[in-house]
């Protein structure tokens, strides 16, 4: 079989019923037009990798990555795309919301030399987003604005995971992007910054196939992590905003605990409050623990012994980062005698370090 000219990439988690309609579709749309099907799968319960090779096992077009041990649809793209050999490689979802019509079009405008990227949209002319719920409309429509104000990226619907773009371009920013987070159009159009060439086709998003619907709060708190990375020049990781807001549940969750523990223990124990703490201690770091093994670093979850291992981990660093808070805190305040300043510096000293130990050793990337 020929090289293809066309790698369409299609993330999937839970999408079985609608694999084969897919590539169905993909094979009418893409008529005289040598292309390949990459689906990358991220060990879907439901049996999605199986039934892609059972397609691929009679047509040579169609490829399947099973991802093992790590999640997440940007990764989940990035992964594909480098897979492909074909020079134009896009992105669309499984559950044929995108039109797989306008994939020709897109072809002929990156052939043509006319950009380098070519986006679907639902918000010009042509285009049409009525299938959204309410709720869903709103807040697309919102964090357009806020992406368009914070960013600056001209894209009217940066929201949008349907894209065709030259493999030579997205090699040179693949090393640049977050494999964190839902919204891969968003990521390359403000990496790569003006210098890419960006074209868009208007398209009608569908209804659902089959399955459900993916979107949900995590999705909305992944989108303001990218997006605070961009504005700060990838300064930030995404994954930081999510890392905080665990730590700041993990907060409330002490001092919780700790008003529990002092109504439980007897008034007239000896270190009341010491022991209260070190219990209100111990339940906020596990609750941080297994909130960010659930949420910060869900595409690199532990399990079994390594989650057993991972949590004593945990609680070495976050340790050490609360004698860090109290040194740095009281170090400031003797030298400033500003309580404020000094007790947000040994707040944000804390917040880092336990973050990059995280990062590096307890849910450290394989």
């Amino acid at each position: 079989m020929p090289a293809p000219d066309l790698s369409i990439v299609v993330p999937t988690f839970k999408e079985r019923g609608n694999v084969a309609e897919l590539v169905r579709r993909l094979d009418v749309a893409l008529a005289g037009i040598g292309w390949e099907a990459i689906f990358v799968d991220d060990n879907s319960p439901d049996g999605t990798a199986e039934a892609v090779k059972a397609i691929a096992a009679a047509d040579p077009r169609v490829r399947c990555i099973r991802r093992v041990g790590r999640r997440g649809l940007a990764g989940a793209c990035i992964e594909g795309m480098l897979s492909s050999a074909a020079p134009f490689v896009a992105v669309m979802d499984a559950d044929l919301q995108h039109d797989e019509r306008l994939l020709p079009a897109m072809l002929d405008r990156l052939k043509r030399g006319e950009a380098d990227l070519v986006a679907g949209t639902r918000y010009v002319e042509g285009g049409s987003s009525a299938s959204f719920s309410a709720s869903r409309g709103t807040i697309s429509r919102l964090a357009t604005r806020l992406t368009h104000r914070l960013v600056g990226t001209e894209l009217s619907d940066p929201m949008s995971g349907f894209f065709m773009m030259r493999r030579d371009r997205f090699d040179l920013i693949a090393p640049r992007l977050s494999p964190v987070g839902f919204k891969i159009l968003l990521d390359i159009a403000a990496t790569a910054g003006p210098s890419m060439r960006i074209a868009e086709l208007p398209y009608e998003f569908g209804e659902r196939f089959d399955g459900e619907s993916k979107f949900n709060v995590q999705i909305g708190v992944e989108f303001l992590g990218l997006l605070l990375a961009k504005m700060t020049g990838d300064l930030v990781d995404p994954r930081f905003i999510f890392f905080a807001l665990v730590g700041t549940i993990g907060l409330v969750v002490h001092l919780a605990a700790l008003r529990t523990a002092l109504f439980i223990l007897p008034d007239d124990m000896a270190d009341q409050f010491r022991v209260a703490q070190v219990i209100a201690t111990f339940v906020a770091m596990t609750s941080n623990f297994l909130l960010n093994n659930e949420l910060t670093y869900r595409d690199r979850r532990l399990k079994g012994f390594g989650m057993l291992r991972g949590f004593v981990l945990f609680c070495l660093f976050a340790s050490v980062g609360v004698l860090a808070n109290i040194d740095l805190a009281s170090w400031l305040y003797v030298a400033r005698s500003r309580w404020l300043v000094a007790g947000a510096a040994g707040a944000i000293m804390s917040a880092l370090w336990n973050y990059a130990m995280s990062t590096l050793f307890v849910w450290r990337a394989r």
